[in-house]
């Protein structure tokens, strides 16, 4: 975990310090509606760990380890670093653990007003950035564990990484 359940403050792992920073308070009022953070020894497009939304009634706290399993993935577009779009897709998951708040196998399990909610949530968490998101959409595990898997190879491909964190049964190890 980064930013937990419930925090108004974008958090950020540096590798330097080898501890989490505060990147950026969420405009007023806001705060995470799950547990936000990203998936280890992975490079998404954007050039950082691939994100990730972890949907369970639980609050946990930053540098939390969760074994997870992929339910899908939010596309989404951004004004990129370099001034052209580029994607930011937000991995949608559930803890192996987690029992409480129904059982999710994919995305289309996720009530329909509950994922508008998570649209509107990233949509509203870079409003005083420049980033301008857009969202393109929903896809399934299948897409989401594809995504995991071509973000492994390209830190895998950057040389930092020998290991991986996601297998053939769709978890997700790692600090989610």
């Amino acid at each position: 975990m980064e930013s937990p359940r419930g925090a108004a403050l974008k958090l950020r792992y540096d590798d330097t310090l080898r501890a989490f920073t505060v990147k950026r308070a969420l405009p007023l009022g806001l705060t995470y509606p799950f547990d936000w953070g990203f998936i280890p020894h992975t490079v998404a497009e954007d050039g950082d760990p691939l994100d990730a939304l972890v949907i369970h009634d639980s609050i946990t706290n930053p540098g939390i380890v969760l074994t997870c399993r992929a339910l899908g993935v939010v596309e989404l577009s951004q004004d990129g670093k370099k001034g052209k779009r580029e994607r930011n897709d937000r991995i949608i998951a559930v803890p192996l653990w987690h029992d409480r708040i129904g059982h999710f196998v994919h995305t289309p399990d996720i009530p329909r007003r509950l994922r508008e909610e998570i649209e509107q949530f990233f949509v509203s968490a870079t409003f005083f950035t420049e980033k301008n998101p857009k969202i393109l959409g929903w896809r399934g595990p299948r897409r989401a564990t594809a995504l995991i898997m071509a973000a492994e190879a390209t830190y895998s491909n950057s040389g930092s990484a020998k290991k991986g964190v996601h297998n053939k049964n769709g978890k997700i190890r790692g600090r989610v």
